[in-house]
């Protein structure tokens, strides 16, 4: 059973879609993703700068900005942490 309709469908077909892109498809991929994963680990990198970093950095300023290493030794003197000092 001949079925010229099969034919027809299946050229119609192959001329709507166009064909896929195979030769340099990994390399233009990549490169896509490369720069997607560069802009990615600029901002996590900018994020953890401000949000963890710089807090830090100003906590341990501002703690020994007042610190005596003096006066906290006679408090944990007094606290009896030392057992071998009287």
């Amino acid at each position: 059973m001949d079925c010229p309709t099969y034919r027809t469908v299946t050229t119609m077909a192959s001329e709507v879609l166009a064909k896929p892109q195979m030769r340099g498809l990994l390399a233009r991929r990549l490169r896509i993703h490369m720069v997607g994963a560069f802009l990615v680990s600029l901002g996590v990198a900018a994020l953890y700068k401000f949000a963890v970093a710089e807090p830090r950095k100003k906590a341990y300023a501002d703690f020994y900005k007042n610190y005596s290493p003096e006066k906290d030794f006679e408090e944990m003197k007094k606290a009896g942490i030392f057992r071998s000092i009287k």
